[in-house]
């Protein structure tokens, strides 16, 4: 298990913690005891995971902070949307593009298709990933259950051959989560199932820049579909590629983090995670 993945573990612990225990308002003292590290250790901690203190991770997770940062998204993302969705999203230092099948291979549920699939470390926790001669088709986190996050890939393709090989799927790996270490200079290609509106839905996450936020009313005008806030909700939580389709970065109107399909600690995480870097 990497440095990353450990490091998450434990803040994992004290989103938890603080999801728990938000009405009392803990104090630094209390959440370093309740992860069982010294104010001084979980400095430490926070400092090499998110790129932020704690006291400023703290501040990240407010209702208050949710709110302000949607509203100064907004803008950015009006520039974004202006752009139009068929150009490539860029994610940190790679572009992603994002290919959707036919509708005969939609039918055919990825017949003939073979995935080469992948458990590695990341910066959130152990993951599988999904990879075919066309571009990564699945990457999904999970929580020791090895067998559910295979059991859910290949129902995401269920006429594929799905064939675990890690060394074959490290190199997209690496580029996924050590972007600086890793860039080829290519793009990452994405390869999606789904139906025409989910693809449209998944091509706007891709328009949400790090750090930034979006509601979902936000994605329904970007489709051209205002009134359809429950289907993009519905899109959004079928999202078949985490991370880097970024649906971690819509929440709520009211500042609300909504749901999210790895469970919403993790997606705490991976806003602060972009919060500290942004910060950088």
């Amino acid at each position: 298990m990497s440095q990353a993945t450990l490091d998450y573990d434990r803040v994992e612990r004290a989103l938890r913690f603080l999801e728990r225990a938000a009405p009392e308002q803990p104090n630094l003292q209390e959440l370093s005891s309740h992860v069982g590290l010294s104010e001084f250790h979980m400095q430490r901690l926070f400092t090499r995971w998110a790129g932020i203190s704690p006291k400023r991770f703290l501040q990240v997770q407010t209702l208050r902070y949710a709110k302000e940062a949607l509203d100064e998204s907004r803008s950015v993302l009006d520039g974004t949307y202006e752009v139009g969705l068929s150009s490539a999203g860029r994610l940190h230092d790679l572009f992603v593009t994002l290919e959707a099948v036919t509708p005969g291979e939609y039918r055919a549920g990825g017949a003939g298709l073979r995935i080469e699939a992948g458990f590695h470390d990341s910066p959130f926790g152990e993951c599988l990933i999904g990879l075919t001669d066309r571009g990564v088709c699945g990457l999904g986190f999970l929580d020791g259950d090895r067998d559910a996050a295979w059991a859910d890939l290949q129902a995401r393709w269920p006429q594929a051959s799905l064939h675990e090989s890690a060394r074959r799927t490290h190199g997209a790996a690496r580029q996924i989560f050590e972007p600086l270490g890793s860039d080829t200079g290519k793009p990452l290609a994405l390869l999606v199932r789904g139906t025409n509106f989910q693809v449209q839905v998944w091509n706007a996450l891709l328009r949400i820049p790090p750090a930034r936020l979006a509601a979902y009313e936000d994605i329904a005008a970007a489709v051209g579909s205002p009134r359809a806030v429950r289907a993009v909700g519905t899109a959004v939580g079928r999202n078949p590629i985490a991370w880097l389709i970024p649906c971690h970065r819509v929440i709520r109107t009211n500042g609300a983090l909504g749901g999210y399909r790895w469970g919403l600690p993790r997606k705490r995480a991976m806003l602060a995670w972009e919060a500290g870097r942004r910060a950088g």
